[in-house]
């Protein structure tokens, strides 16, 4: 019986296809890569009263462009426990958040909405790769960080940055009342 013969060149070629391939789709995701990856570490101290009855604050934290619309929302703790979610009613006692972007949201927001945090430091962190600084633009912006209290007193801290940064950032606020001291470290 005769063998049937298989030309090496038609192999040879089959075996580059897949290496062309493979090059060509490397090239395609680094092409749609961001330019250089970034990390965004924040720190927001919610400080103790010293009052009768005291509910944990309202916090949110989003970032803004210098013509005041909101590039993205970072976080907003609010109480998500309420019977029929009647901690929304006073996510507009943020009113600077509420009148940027607060109204215009459907409450929970995954991966930005979460439950109020007790008294003390909490930290969040976020990079370029994911979440609300993978499609921020490089430009100047305004990091803001708004409290409100139930029945309490209101408080705002804005933080002015470049991204993506060009080395590393360390940049610190106080607040007056319901927040204590809010870190921005930015690094390349």
């Amino acid at each position: 019986m005769p063998q049937k013969r298989v030309s090496t060149r038609k192999k040879s070629i089959y075996a580059i296809k897949p290496t062309i391939l493979a090059l060509a789709m490397a090239t395609l995701f680094m092409s749609a890569a961001p330019a250089g990856a970034a990390d965004m570490n924040l720190k927001i101290e919610i400080p103790t009263l010293n009052i009768a009855e005291s509910h944990r604050p309202y916090i949110a934290a989003w970032i803004e462009r210098p013509d005041q619309s909101v590039a993205a929302n970072l976080s907003v703790w609010y109480d998500v426990k309420k019977k029929d979610k009647e901690g929304e009613k006073w996510l507009k006692d943020m009113r600077q958040w509420w009148r940027r972007t607060g109204r215009e949201l459907h409450m929970p927001v995954d991966g930005v909405s979460g439950a109020t945090r007790p008294a003390g430091e909490q930290k969040l962190s976020f990079n370029s790769a994911k979440g609300p600084l993978a499609n921020l633009a490089p430009g100047d912006y305004v990091l803001m960080v708004e409290a409100a209290r139930e029945a309490g007193s209101h408080d705002l801290v804005k933080m002015p940055f470049q991204w993506p940064p060009k080395a590393p950032q360390n940049t610190k606020a106080q607040g007056q009342t319901e927040l204590g001291a809010v870190a921005l470290e930015l690094k390349p």
